[in-house]
């Protein structure tokens, strides 16, 4: 069962490539698009990922 509260699943996908990670976010606390630079496996350096619809 899942979890109650503020926080859901979120997709972030990569700038540079089709690579993705999920996570959690705290839609209260932070309700804009998310922006993390994370490291990119696909193209091997750390890229801007966004999070998607």
């Amino acid at each position: 069962m899942a979890k109650k509260g503020n926080r859901q699943i979120i997709k972030i996908k990569s700038s540079a490539s089709p690579h993705f990670y999920s996570t959690f976010k705290n839609k209260v606390n932070t309700t804009g698009r998310l922006e993390i630079k994370k490291y990119d496996p696909v193209v091997r350096r750390h890229v801007m990922y966004k999070e998607e619809k």
